[in-house]
């Protein structure tokens, strides 16, 4: 199925875009695309500590995703 990721802040730079489009299989939960990228992106070592939503609401690890599912990467903020 296909999921939309919609990135922020230092993820943006991370990934060189503000979106990607990508397949996850059926049952997916938030915690599998977690460890999906990952291994495909290994410059989001830093996932865990980033806030994730699901068509605009906070979720957890356990929360399965359905097909044109829109999840927002959000990573920490810090400022001065």
């Amino acid at each position: 199925m296909k999921i939309q990721l919609l990135l922020f802040g230092i993820t943006v730079d991370l990934l060189g875009a503000s979106f990607l489009d990508i397949e996850v299989s059926k049952n997916c939960t938030l915690a599998c695309l977690k460890t999906k990228l990952i291994i495909e992106y290994p410059q989001l070592d830093n996932i865990n500590s980033y806030a994730f939503a699901i068509n605009e609401e906070y979720a957890d690890d356990t929360i399965t995703l359905y097909n044109n599912d829109v999840i927002a990467i959000i990573p920490p903020v810090s400022g001065g």
